[in-house]
């Protein structure tokens, strides 16, 4: 649990700072460019990261494995494909602060939730996760091809998914966690969940200083 907890917090330091340049900023022209740049940005986001690895636990421990994590998969690629191809959503980072809160305290909560629930959450951020995950794409490479898009969506579909099966691997074969209320996943929801409060804390400083000092 310690060798999790420092890992994550890594994370957490180098995330910013490499977030969103899995290639070092390089131009992404090509299928395996574009399928690096997908396998890149769910690991050194880490806000991305803390999240579908809390689906993957919440995933597990209400025995839906692999469709919960599923369906937030083919929901994060439509928000990522519908960004890239057309528009942006509004407030994407606030919501996926908000993902993180929200996960976080469902873990924290030690309950198990219903799969309507679970997939109503995994869905409903996914989209905006997706959202920021095609932002990315269409901000760094304002030409790039088909086959670009192709290789990104592939490489965020799977290594999303494959993280999110290893959270569940994890917490079932390492922790021996079978029950929601179990103290591991609650002190993984408390730090996921203590995440998401920091960063959207940080979304209302501003206009909260300004409104202060006006």
């Amino acid at each position: 649990m310690q060798k999790i907890i420092v890992l994550m917090l890594l994370s957490l330091l180098v995330g910013p700072a490499l977030a969103h340049h899995p290639l070092a900023g390089m131009p992404v022209t090509t299928f395996v460019q574009g399928l690096m740049s997908g396998f890149g940005h769910p690991i050194l986001g880490f806000d991305h990261l803390f999240f579908v690895t809390s689906v993957g636990i919440i995933a597990i421990l209400t025995r839906h494995r692999i469709l919960a994590p599923l369906v937030y998969i083919l929901v994060m690629l439509g928000g990522c494909l519908v960004t890239t191809m057309w528009t942006s959503l509004p407030a994407t980072e606030l919501m996926i602060a908000l993902s993180l809160l929200v996960l976080g305290s469902m873990l924290l909560s030690g309950h198990r939730f219903s799969l309507p629930t679970i997939l109503f959450a995994f869905a409903g951020f996914g989209l905006f996760h997706g959202a920021a995950f095609g932002q990315s794409l269409a901000t760094q490479e304002a030409a790039f091809g088909i086959h670009v898009l192709a290789g990104y969506l592939l490489g965020l579909g799977a290594t999303q998914f494959a993280i999110a099966l290893a959270a569940g691997l994890v917490c079932t074969m390492l922790w021996k966690v079978t029950q929601a209320s179990a103290i591991q996943p609650r002190l993984a929801g408390a730090m996921v969940a203590g995440v998401g409060l920091f960063l959207t804390l940080e979304h209302f400083e501003g206009p909260l200083l300004r409104a202060i000092s006006s």
